[in-house]
C-alpha cells in the first residue's frame, strides 16, 4: 500500500477511509509518520520500531499493545493495519471499538475470553517487581469474581468485560490527536 512511493494512491485513501474514522488529510499525515518509523523502508514497521515509538515505549502494556496491531501475527505492522488499529484511537471511534481494543489487549491468548492466565500475564506486567506472585494472583482471583457475573465460567467475556468496564472513560483514555 502505497510501498515504493512517497503518496498514497486515491484508491488506496478511499479503502482505508472505509475502514477507519480518519479522513483523507489525516491518513496522509499517518503515512507521512507510517514512512519516518519505516526505517528500512520495507512497507512495513517491525515490532522493535512500534515499541520504539516513545508513547508506546513508556507503557508497560507496549508489547500487548503492538500485539493488537499486528493482527496477521507476522511480527510487523503494515500501514492498513496501522491505520485500522490507531482508528480505534480517534475520538471518531466507538466506545464499542475502544473496548474491543482494550480486550484484545488483556486476551493475551487470543481465545475470547480473559482468564487467570491471561490477568496475571498482564497485571504482572503493570506491576512489575512491586507486588509477589501470590499478591498479583489474589488481585486476579479477586478481578475474575468480581467480573465473571454472567456465566460464572471463571473467565470474563467480552460481555463481562464490558460491563465490568461501563463507568471507565473509555472515550479520553483511548484517544489520541493526529
Amino acid at each position: 500500500m502505497g510501498q515504493g512511493s512517497s503518496r498514497l494512491q486515491p484508491e488506496e485513501l478511499e479503502d482505508l477511509q472505509s475502514i477507519s474514522t480518519f479522513s483523507a488529510n489525516q491518513i496522509k499525515t499517518l503515512y507521512s509518520r507510517f514512512k519516518h518509523l519505516d526505517k528500512d523502508n520495507s512497507g512495513s514497521i517491525s515490532i522493535e520500531e512500534m515499541t520504539a515509538i516513545p508513547e508506546l515505549a513508556m507503557n508497560p502494556l507496549a508489547h500487548r499493545v503492538v500485539a493488537v496491531f499486528d493482527s496477521d501475527g507476522r511480527n510487523e505492522v503494515n500501514f492498513k493495519q496501522f491505520v485500522s488499529a490507531l482508528s480505534v484511537f480517534s475520538k471518531q471511534a466507538k466506545r464499542e471499538q475502544k473496548l474491543s481494543f482494550a480486550f484484545k489487549v488483556y486476551d493475551v491468548n487470543g481465545d475470547g475470553v480473559i482468564d487467570a492466565t491471561d490477568l496475571f500475564q498482564i497485571l504482572k506486567l503493570m506491576v512489575g517487581s512491586n507486588l509477589s506472585d501470590n499478591q498479583v494472583q489474589s488481585l486476579v482471583d479477586q478481578t475474575i469474581l468480581e467480573a465473571d457475573v454472567l456465566d460464572k465460567d471463571g473467565a470474563i467475556s467480552f460481555e463481562e468485560f464490558k460491563r465490568a468496564m461501563f463507568n471507565a472513560d473509555m472515550e479520553n483514555v483511548l484517544m489520541i490527536e493526529i
